[in-house]
C-alpha cells in the first residue's frame, strides 16, 4: 500500500458536511497527486457505487469506493470530520471516510492490499489511533502498515538467552510435576469439539465490504470461542475456493453477499443463513447464533443453497413487500429473453406475411422454399412457440427466486396450468408465488436424516406439483382467469381520457428510476399482455417502449443543444444515449441522473408523460417487446408514434436544460469547464466545483 496513500492524501480536518462534499474534497486531492484524470466523472462513477448500497459501517466509518476508467492507479484517500457525515449507517454519522479509487482494470496484488486496508477497519485499536492521529504523515503510515524499524536491544538479550535453558534443567522434577496437571485441560477445548462454519462474503465492487464481512465473522468467531469459521471471500482479486473437506465438514454455512455466490451448489444440504454483505459487517454474532439454531433443530437447505438469479434472502431487515420485489424480479428477468426473441420473430413474421399469417398451415407440413409466406410463417410459428413458455417461465423462476431449484418443477407445472385456463400473466404470478410458498413450507419440515437425499430430486417436486396442481386447477385458477378476461375487457375498452391517463401513468413509472424496480414493473405489465394480445394490450407495449425512450434521447439532446452544463464526462455519455435511448435502453440516462438526480429524474418524467400520453392517444400499437426505432415498421400509426417520442424528448430536454441553467453558476467554471482542461503536470490544479 506504499503507493496508494501519501501525506498529501490525508485531510484530518475535512469540513465536508455531505457525503458527495466529502468525497469531492477528497477526489480533490486524487487530482492534484495525477491519480484521478476525470473529477467529475469519477464521481459520477462513485455515485453510482453509491447508489446500488450505502457505504457507511457501524463504528463511524465510511467507505466510498469504486471501479473508474478515469482512475490512473489504485488510490486510497483518507478524511477525518469532526461533526460526522452521514454515509448511510445504521448507528449515525462516519467521523473516518477512505475513499477508494481502483482503476477499471486494476491488477489483483493491488486489490488484495485494499482488501487488507477493509479488514484492517474491523480492528478498534486500528480506528482510535486514527481518530486521535495529529500529523498526516504518521496517518499515512499507520494506514499502510508501516512499522517501526527494529531496535537493536534483542541482541543483548539474546546473549542472555543462553543462561535460562540450563535453569530449567536443573528444576525438572519440581516443576513438570505440576506440569501434568495442565495437560487434561487442553482435552476439552480439542479442536473436534468447535462447530464449523464455513462462510462466503462478496459485494458489487468487491473491494471492501467483501473483506469486511469476512474480518468480522471471522473475529466474532473467536469471540465466541466454541467456533471456527472459515471464509471465502468473493471479491475483485478473484477468489481462492474453500477445500472440499472444510465444506465437508462444516456444521453450517452463513452466505454474506450481494452479488450470486459462484459455484453456491458446493454448499448444499447444510444449515444455511443468507443475508447482505452489510449484516456479515454488522451482526456476525447473530449471524452465527441462527446457524447454529438451525443447525440445532436440524434444518438443512435441502438443496437451496444453489445460486439463484438475485438475494434470495436478502437482509433480515428486508420487509415482505421487498422481498416480494425481489422474487417477482427473478421471473421477470428470466422471462424477458423469451419475449424479446418470440415477440420480434412474431412481429417479423406478421410484417412480412401480413396480419392472416396466423392463419397459415403448419410448415412442418406445407413449406414451400421459393415463397415469401412460407418463411413469414417460419418466423410467426417459432416465434409463438417461444412465446408459449412466457407464463410457464416466469412463474417457474418466481418459484426459483423463492425456493431455488426445487421450486422449478412445481414453478412451472403452475404456470402451464394457467396457460390451459386462461389465466394468463397473472395466473403465473400467482402459480409462481404459490409455487415458491409450497416448497419452502416443505422445506422447513423436519425429515429423517435417511430421507434428505432424495427430498430435492423425489420428494418436493411431487408433493409441492400435487399442491399447486389442485390449487391452480380447482381454487384460485378460475377466478384468477375471470380478473385476467375483466383486465383484457378494460384495455380493450380503453379510449380517450382512460387511455390517456393509462399512458401518463405508464410513461411516469417507466422513467422515474430508469430500469429500476418501477421501470420493470410497468414493462412487464405491457409484455404480458402480449402473450394473448389484442387492440388493448397492444397499445400498451407501444406507449411503455415509447416513453422508455425518452431519457436517453432527452439527455443526448441536452448534451447537444447546452453542452456547456454538462460535463466533458456527460457529453462524452451524451453520444452513446443516441444509440441507447433509439434502441429502448433506458439505462442510457443513469449516469446524467447519478450526478444530478433532482433535474434529470423529473424532467425525464415528464418528457416519459407526454409520450405515454399521446402514444395512448394516437392509437399507435406494437407487436413487438423491444427494439426501438428499429421495429418502427411493426408500429401501428408509426408516423405518429415517432411524434409522440419526439415531443416527450423535446419537454424533457427542455425542462433539463431550464433546472440546469437555473442553479447558481459555480465559482471556478462550474460545469461549464469541468472536467476539459486536465491540468498540467508542475501547476497548481484548477478544481471545478460542481453548482
Amino acid at each position: 500500500m506504499s503507493e496508494m496513500i501519501t501525506a498529501d492524501l490525508v485531510d484530518l480536518d475535512l469540513s465536508a458536511s455531505t457525503k458527495e462534499a466529502a468525497a469531492r474534497a477528497l477526489a480533490e486531492r486524487m487530482i492534484a497527486q495525477g491519480r484521478v484524470t476525470d473529477l467529475d466523472g469519477f464521481l459520477a462513477d462513485v455515485a453510482a457505487r453509491e447508489a446500488q448500497m450505502p457505504t457507511g459501517l457501524d463504528g463511524g466509518i465510511g467507505i466510498p469506493h469504486c471501479r473508474s476508467e478515469h482512475v490512473t492507479e489504485p488510490t486510497l484517500a483518507f478524511g477525518r470530520s469532526a461533526d460526522g457525515i452521514d454515509f448511510g449507517a445504521p448507528d449515525g454519522p462516519a467521523d473516518l471516510i477512505f475513499l477508494i479509487a481502483a482503476p477499471a482494470g486494476a491488477d489483483d496484488a493491488h486489490l488484495t492490499i485494499l482488501s487488507s486496508l477493509a479488514r484492517q477497519l474491523m480492528d478498534e485499536d486500528f480506528k482510535a489511533a486514527l481518530r486521535t492521529a495529529t500529523d498526516a504523515g504518521a496517518t499515512a503510515a499507520l494506514i499502510r502498515g508501516d512499522e517501526p524499524e527494529p531496535t537493536p536491544e534483542p541482541t543483548p538479550e539474546s546473549t542472555t538467552e543462553p543462561e535460562p535453558p540450563p535453569e530449567p534443567t536443573t528444576e525438572p522434577e519440581s516443576t513438570t510435576e505440576p506440569e501434568p496437571r495442565p495437560e487434561p485441560e487442553t482435552a476439552p477445548a480439542a479442536p473436534a469439539a468447535k462447530f464449523k462454519i464455513v462462510a462466503v462474503t462478496s459485494c458489487p465492487t468487491g473491494i471492501a465490504h467483501t473483506y469486511m464481512a469476512a474480518e468480522s465473522l471471522e473475529k466474532a468467531g473467536r469471540d465466541v470461542g466454541d467456533v471456527e469459521v472459515l471464509v471465502e471471500t468473493q471479491g475483485s482479486a478473484g477468489f481462492t475456493r474453500l477445500a472440499p473437506e472444510a465444506i465437508a465438514g462444516a456444521d453450517g454455512v452463513i452466505f454474506a453477499h450481494d452479488v450470486p455466490v459462484r459455484e453456491k451448489d458446493r454448499f448444499a444440504g447444510k444449515p444455511t443463513v443468507d443475508v447482505g454483505v452489510k449484516a456479515g459487517i454488522n451482526r456476525p454474532a447473530e449471524l452465527i447464533g441462527e446457524v447454529r439454531e438451525k443447525a440445532a433443530r436440524g434444518e438443512t437447505t435441502s438443496g437451496a443453497a444453489s445460486a439463484t438469479p438475485v438475494d434470495r434472502a436478502g437482509d433480515a431487515g428486508d420487509g415482505y413487500g421487498t422481498k416480494l420485489r425481489k422474487w417477482l424480479m427473478s421471473g421477470v428477468s428470466y422471462m424477458v429473453p423469451f419475449v424479446a426473441a418470440g415477440g420480434l420473430l412474431i412481429a417479423l413474421g406478421f410484417a412480412i406475411g401480413g396480419y392472416t399469417i396466423n392463419k397459415a398451415p403448419s410448415v412442418a407440413e406445407h413449406f414451400v422454399w421459393t415463397q415469401t409466406d412460407s418463411w413469414a410463417a417460419l418466423l410467426f410459428q417459432v416465434g409463438s412457440v417461444a412465446f408459449a413458455f412466457l407464463v410457464p417461465v416466469l412463474a417457474g423462476f418466481i418459484a426459483y427466486g423463492m425456493a431455488d431449484r426445487p421450486g422449478l418443477v412445481p414453478g412451472f407445472v403452475g404456470g402451464s396450468i394457467a396457460l390451459t385456463i386462461n389465466a394468463g400473466f397473472l395466473g403465473g404470478l400467482a402459480a409462481g408465488l404459490i409455487a415458491g410458498g409450497v416448497v419452502m413450507a416443505i422445506q422447513k419440515v423436519n425429515v429423517p436424516p435417511v430421507l434428505r437425499g432424495i427430498m430435492p430430486v423425489v420428494v418436493i417436486p411431487l408433493i409441492s406439483s400435487a399442491v399447486v396442481g389442485f390449487l391452480m386447477f380447482l381454487v384460485i385458477g378460475k377466478p384468477i382467469a375471470s380478473l385476467q378476461r375483466a383486465l383484457t375487457d378494460w384495455l380493450n375498452s380503453l379510449s380517450g381520457a382512460n387511455a390517456i391517463i393509462l399512458g401518463i401513468i405508464l410513461g411516469l413509472m417507466m422513467c422515474f428510476d430508469l430500469g429500476g424496480p418501477l421501470n420493470k414493473v410497468a414493462y412487464a405489465f405491457a409484455v404480458g399482455g402480449l402473450a394473448n394480445p389484442t387492440e388493448g394490450s397492444l397499445k400498451v407495449m407501444a406507449a411503455v417502449m415509447a416513453a422508455g425512450m425518452v431519457p436517453p434521447l432527452a439527455m443526448a439532446l441536452a448534451t447537444t443543444v447546452r453542452g456547456r452544463l454538462f460535463t466533458k464526462t456527460e457529453r462524452e455519455n451524451g453520444k452513446a444515449a443516441w444509440v441507447l435511448g433509439a434502441s429502448f435502453i433506458t439505462e442510457g440516462a443513469i449516469p446524467f441522473a447519478a450526478a444530478d438526480p433532482l433535474r434529470v429524474i423529473p424532467a425525464s418524467m415528464a418528457g416519459g408523460a407526454v409520450t405515454g400520453a399521446l402514444s395512448m392517444a394516437f392509437g399507435c400499437t406494437l407487436r413487438a417487446p423491444h427494439g426501438g426505432i428499429f421495429v418502427v415498421p411493426l408500429i401501428g400509426n408509426p408516423f405518429l408514434y415517432l411524434i409522440a417520442i419526439a415531443a416527450g424528448v423535446c419537454v424533457s430536454t427542455a425542462l433539463v436544460v431550464i433546472l440546469k441553467g437555473m442553479r447558481k453558476p459555480a465559482p471556478e467554471g462550474g460545469a461549464d469547464g469541468a472536467g476539459d482542461a486536465p491540468a498540467q503536470k508542475g501547476q497548481e490544479p484548477k478544481i471545478p466545483v460542481a453548482a
